[in-house]
């Protein structure tokens, strides 16, 4: 293969994951209207609707590469329900989710990019409660310094001081059977977007902080 052909490879590699995942995507939602045409499975539709749709918007990141930033509260929404949709299959704590967020807060960059972030972080959160019969996530963000300070907060046992250094390593995880890639993510993704995340212990109770500092859209 000369250099021409590895180029025109290249380039055609990312257009067709996306052609090839709207193909699997099309496939879902085709299953999920036959599921919501009966009333046992429509609960069950409207969550692979709503997967296809976050599915979709990911893909969009590659082939859209549109900065205009992303309103916090938007984004807090889908991450949250994109929560909802996983624990409502599976049998698991009883999550609530307690926001604090300013009605104008804006996050730089891609929009795409912060569902992904928050999403992460929200699941990581309940996973930590896993066993437990309820558990609390608080997002808060305010202003300082010129920058936009948001803070994802659970009370579940928090984290081992000995693996703090390296919660954001990929392929590093506390729980078998996890690809440990989770927070890798977060953190690519948060970076990529000219901001930074940091991981701590809550000072005055139990449970784990993510402290995302970011520039004002």
């Amino acid at each position: 293969m000369n250099d021409q052909d590895a180029r025109a490879g290249a380039d055609l590699a990312l257009p067709g994951l996306v052609h090839d995942l709207n193909n699997v995507f099309e496939t879902i939602s085709d299953a999920a209207e036959l599921l919501a045409a009966d009333e046992r499975w429509r609960d069950l539709a409207g969550t692979l609707f709503r997967s296809v749709d976050r599915g979709r918007r990911i893909v969009g990141v590659y082939a859209d590469q549109n900065r205009a930033g992303a309103e916090l509260s938007e984004v807090v929404d889908r991450a949250e329900t994109f929560l909802r949709d996983f624990l409502r299959h599976l049998a698991g704590a009883k999550i609530r989710v307690h926001r604090r967020i300013g009605r104008d807060h804006r996050l730089p960059g891609n929009a795409a990019d912060w569902e992904r972030v928050f999403m992460n972080l929200l699941l990581n959160a309940a996973q930590a409660m896993k066993g437990r019969d309820s558990g609390d996530i608080e997002v808060h963000s305010r202003i300082e310094d010129n920058r936009l300070v948001i803070e994802v907060i659970d009370n579940g046992p928090g984290i081992d001081e000995s693996i703090l250094p390296r919660i954001f390593t990929a392929r590093f995880s506390t729980r078998s059977r996890h690809a440990g890639l989770g927070l890798h993510i977060v953190r690519t993704l948060v970076e990529a977007n000219g901001a930074s995340v940091t991981a701590a212990n809550r000072e005055s109770a139990s449970g784990a902080v993510f402290t995302i500092r970011a520039p004002m859209a």
